[in-house]
């Protein structure tokens, strides 16, 4: 069949959860058989959000082919377990640098460039994932859809547009669907999402703002056919028929996104109501049989009936939820699986001293060393690693937070009082973790680090080796594990994504291995050490890859699973 285009847009405030339903539609249409990918266009001009402060942007999520992106990149994945790419996250930023490169080169002939038709054109080029030479399909538009340079086909396109309806700097993306709404016809639908306030004082739910940010919309020339109502508050059908009548919308396309207990429970949500079906109508496709998604619902019956708690500390200076989103995520869905509710506490690593870290981590289970750059809070997780390590409380350090594991056990084992690294001090006598060769001579900051999936070689009989090790009765950790006999003796060869620049100095890896820290995981190509652990303990390990980043809903990262079992059982 052709390819469909979802577009997802949002009206009256942002964070309204624009992400969660475009992966919730991921997911409703990939259970009905569909072959579906996800992508993110955000109007702000950095190329990417890897040189944004987390406080504006949240965290940075990172791609296997090595993109920084959006955080709702991580929903778009846990939900549906597809694997974006570059391709999945275009910025302001990244449409004008294209254009703008295309105009230097000589490519438009002469002609002023515009933003309609150039920088739209490219807005919709992208938004299609359509070749980037015109002569390549007619018109450049419709062409059969790939992704560019791999020829892979998908029978739906969601593509949810950052920021709300009204935003100057959202106008060319809403231009672009206008366009491209009547060109593919029935071949696209959009889905707005809006808000639907409750004031106390009248104790009245009000449809105004819903019909004021609709209005905007067909303003820019754009109906939109399926309205997701963000809702504090149950709507009954009356209120639902008043959004329809003034919206032009059909009523079955009116439906709620209420407060769910868990984002996880809003596909199900969604499928109650019909929001797929009312997709397919719109596109015309037969609606079919409702799928069961029996995997889905034995996860959110294992969430249900979840009833003990284990406290999980975040040592960390970021004081925000979304700074380590894919951390949190991770965390609870490892809990879920090991029939527990992960309770997360974050603590922050500027506050931490010799004096009061007892009192800091009282009533942890288990302790994340976080990951992030730059000099402020190091020493407080520094401490934070020395307290775990001697009082054996599990920890897992996860990339810097590994690198202040490292520099702790040089200080207080190794007796390198003055250990560090060439990132906090260049001029350290004791560089344990220190830069990498390959960043030595790069002086860009965006897209320039380590990126992206790289193989690692577990040692054989390893507690990380033992996690990652697949096994029938084990509940989700479906990460691969190739079992694998080389010059480094037998072992699982896994890959991982990393973001970092600095790296463990292969100068003290004998000196570690002496004295109790083990270098457990090695990239064969670069023999870069990627896990360290110190078996002695419960279970103390340092990754310095992001292995967040590939935890999802059916399938969660090993070594959470792992490391919530070790806080359990502590």
């Amino acid at each position: 069949m052709d390819t469909k285009y979802i577009f997802v847009t949002g009206g009256v405030v942002s964070s309204l959860g624009k992400g969660i339903i475009s992966a919730s539609i991921g997911k409703l249409l990939q259970a009905r058989g569909y072959k579906v990918t996800i992508q993110k266009f955000d109007p702000y001009i950095n190329i990417d959000p890897g040189t944004l402060n987390p406080y504006e942007h949240g965290e940075c999520y990172v791609t296997e082919d090595g993109m920084e992106t959006d955080l709702d990149l991580g929903h778009y994945e846990r939900f549906t377990g597809i694997h974006t790419t570059r391709h999945n996250s275009i910025t302001t930023g990244r449409i004008y640098k294209t254009v703008i490169d295309r105009e230097r080169r000589g490519d438009y002939l002469g002609k002023t460039i515009q933003v309609v038709p150039h920088i739209t054109d490219e807005i919709k080029r992208r938004m299609l994932r359509a070749p980037l030479n015109p002569s390549e399909g007619r018109n450049g538009f419709d062409s059969p859809l790939h992704l560019e340079g791999s020829g892979e086909a998908f029978d739906f396109v969601i593509t949810e547009v950052g920021g709300t309806i009204g935003d100057i700097e959202s106008a060319p993306f809403m231009e672009a669907i206008r366009q491209l709404r009547w060109q593919l016809g029935r071949n696209a639908v959009c889905v707005h999402l809006t808000y639907v306030p409750y004031l106390k004082a009248a104790d009245e739910l009000k449809t105004k703002p819903t019909q004021h940010s609709v209005k905007e919309l067909q303003g820019m020339g754009i109906q939109p056919d399926i309205l997701v109502l963000r809702t504090e508050r149950h709507l009954d059908d009356s209120m639902r028929l008043k959004v329809a009548s003034f919206c032009n919308v059909d009523l079955e396309c009116v439906v709620q996104s209420e407060d769910m207990p868990s984002i996880y429970e809003v596909p199900v949500s969604m499928q109650r109501q019909g929001l797929d079906a009312a997709i397919l109508r719109k596109i015309g496709i037969p609606v079919g049989e409702t799928p069961a998604m029996v995997p889905w619902h034995t996860f959110l019956e294992k969430q249900r009936n979840a009833s003990k708690e284990v406290h999980i500390g975040l040592v960390g200076k970021y004081n925000l939820q979304d700074a380590y989103k894919s951390i949190r995520e991770s965390l609870n869905l490892a809990g879920i699986y090991n029939d527990v509710k992960a309770k997360i506490h974050f603590i922050n690593s500027e506050g931490i001293t010799p004096e009061n870290v007892a009192e800091q981590l009282s009533g942890m289970a288990g302790i994340i060393v976080c990951p992030g750059f730059g000099q402020r809070g190091i020493e407080g997780k520094i401490i934070a690693a020395e307290y775990t390590r001697t009082h054996d409380i599990p920890t897992f350090g996860i990339c810097l937070g590994m690198q202040m594991m490292v520099i702790e056990f040089a200080r207080n084992v190794l007796g390198y009082k003055d250990a560090n690294s060439t990132e906090m001090n260049p001029d350290t006598p004791h560089n344990v973790i220190d830069i990498m060769e390959e960043q030595k001579n790069i002086t860009q900051m965006g897209g320039t680090m380590r990126l992206g999936a790289y193989d690692c070689q577990l040692v054989e009989g390893s507690r990380a080796a033992e996690a990652y090790r697949p096994t029938p009765s084990r509940n989700g950790g479906e990460k691969k594990a190739l079992p694998i006999k080389g010059e480094r003796g037998e072992g699982l060869l896994i890959s991982e994504r990393h973001r970092h620049r600095y790296e463990f100095n292969n100068k003290y890896k004998a000196e570690y291995e002496a004295n109790g820290m083990k270098c457990v995981g090695i990239n064969p190509a670069a023999d870069l050490v990627e896990i360290v652990e110190i078996p002695e303990k419960k279970w103390y390990i340092g990754a310095q890859f992001h292995p967040e980043y590939s935890s999802t809903v059916l399938h969660p990262h090993p070594l959470f699973m792992s490391f919530v079992k070790a806080c359990l059982e502590s």
